[in-house]
C-alpha cells in the first residue's frame, strides 16, 4: 500500500493505493496519522479509489486511525469506497462507524459542517 498526502486548510486527504492488508502497512498508516496530528490535522479523509481489497487486518488499520483521531477530537472519513469494500463495511457493521462519501468535495464539506455545529 502507498500513501500520498494532500492537505487542505483543515483536512488531510490520504490517497491510498494498493491492497490494505496489514503488515508494514499498519505501521506506516499509524505513523502517518500521528504525524498529521502533530501538524495540527485532526480530520482525515481517506481516498480509497485505488484500494481494490481490504482484509480484516486492513479494517483494523482504519479503525485504529479512526479511534486515534477521535481521541484527539477529530475524525476519519472515507471517500471513493469501491462496491466490494462497501459490502465488507456493511457485513462487518463498520458502515455504521465510518462515514463514506462517493464525492470528495462533498466529504470535505462535511468536515466544515461539523465544525460549525
Amino acid at each position: 500500500m502507498k500513501i500520498k498526502i494532500r492537505k487542505t486548510d483543515s483536512v488531510a486527504v490520504l490517497d491510498l493505493s494498493g491492497k490494505l492488508m496489514g503488515g508494514p502497512d499498519a505501521d506506516v498508516f499509524k505513523e502517518t496519522i500521528k504525524k498529521l496530528i502533530q501538524e495540527g490535522y485532526k480530520n482525515v479523509l481517506v481516498n480509497m479509489a485505488h484500494v481494490p481489497w481490504v482484509n480484516s487486518t486492513g479494517l483494523g488499520i482504519l479503525i485504529a486511525g479512526y479511534t486515534t483521531l477521535k481521541r484527539e477530537g477529530g475524525t476519519l472519513k472515507l471517500t471513493h469506497v469501491t462496491d466490494r469494500i462497501e459490502s465488507i463495511l456493511m457485513i462487518t457493521k463498520l458502515g455504521t462507524i465510518f462515514e463514506t462519501y462517493s464525492d470528495e468535495e462533498e466529504a470535505l464539506k462535511s468536515f466544515q459542517v461539523e465544525k460549525k455545529e
